[in-house]
């Protein structure tokens, strides 16, 4: 069945998120048709939340269509912004936009963002509760602005009920091989892969964080401790250097996270983790102690007893009643 997928265009949108989703879809579509016999995996369009014209970032201008017609998936990219100041100004300006994400999104239809996109779904209330990436650079001005959500600056793409978020600029190529692997048949996929370089071993922004070009936000003690442990998510939990890094004691760290949380840096860090091993079993076929490792773990028993305690199952007996069909 061929997907429907709407790419949203708007003013200073990114036009190398925009058109490299589309792109790589068109060049499944393609190889779909030379494999001979194999239906056509998707329907792109290119669609603004009003018809007309639209500057993408730099200035280049595109003629849009309004989105007509029922769609599988609206894709959201990133807009052109330095600086914590400019978000707001920027958000206003697409009040239009979050006013269409959030009415395709409640009509049932998954929505996804690329980059700073994510900012777009959070304005339109699609972050509230559920697990979400960005930019890592930008990703404790995500945290601060929108609470109620877990930000993971360490993911390249999470998804969480019907939202996917993705990392940075070149993300918007992951998110379109997800999108093939899981709606192509494989023989497409691979090949679409390997004509089009994407490589499909990377599953993390960590290696690519620079703490100094992260911005300076005024955010309450715990976020900033919050972003240091998602940055490190991998790392065993460690108070003393944790309390170092923020020049204080270990005892004054843990007093001012709790008053913010109520909870321990430790017990942010599981819920954190064991979201990720949710996520991981649901949509992944990696073995569970593959999972541990990869959110930070190093002794299975210990991992199946947390995930026992915070989800009150077993990660296997989670992957057979949760596991999503490719």
């Amino acid at each position: 069945m061929t997907m429907r997928i709407g790419v949203l265009a708007y003013d200073t949108c990114f036009g190398a998120e925009l058109f490299g989703v589309a792109d790589v879809l068109r060049m499944a579509n393609h190889v779909a048709a030379l494999a001979g016999g194999e239906p056509v995996p998707f329907k792109i369009a290119i669609v603004g939340a009003a018809g007309g014209a639209i500057a993408v970032a730099g200035g280049v201008r595109l003629e849009v269509g309004r989105l007509r017609g029922p769609i599988d998936l609206l894709v959201v990219p990133g807009f052109d912004f330095a600086r914590p100041a400019e978000l707001d100004v920027r958000l206003r300006a697409l009040r239009r936009e979050v006013r269409l994400v959030r009415r395709v999104f409640a009509r049932g239809t998954p929505v996804a963002s690329v980059c700073v996109g994510a900012f777009l779904l959070g304005e339109a209330g699609l972050l509230h509760a559920r697990q979400a990436t960005t930019a890592w650079a930008f990703a404790p001005v995500l945290a601060q602005r929108y609470p109620t959500a877990r930000v993971d600056a360490n993911a390249l793409v999470v998804h969480d009920g019907g939202v996917t978020t993705c990392a940075a600029f070149s993300a918007a190529f992951d998110l379109a091989m997800r999108l093939v692997r899981q709606h192509a048949v494989p023989h497409v996929a691979d090949r679409t892969a390997k004509l089009t370089l994407i490589s499909a071993t990377r599953d993390s922004q960590g290696p690519y964080v620079d703490a100094s070009l992260l911005p300076a936000v005024a955010a309450p003690f715990s976020d900033m401790v919050k972003t240091w442990l998602l940055q490190r998510v991998r790392q065993p939990y460690d108070l003393p250097r944790l309390a170092k890094a923020f020049h204080v004691s270990s005892r004054t760290l843990l007093r001012r996270f709790r008053s913010d949380t109520d909870q321990s840096p430790l017990e942010f860090l599981q819920s954190v983790r064991i979201a990720r091993a949710k996520m991981l079993l649901e949509t992944t076929a990696l073995p569970v102690a593959e999972i541990m490792a990869e959110i930070g773990y190093g002794d299975l028993s210990t991992f199946r007893r947390l995930f026992q305690a915070r989800v009150g199952t077993t990660p296997a007996r989670y992957r057979r009643e949760f596991r999503r069909a490719e």
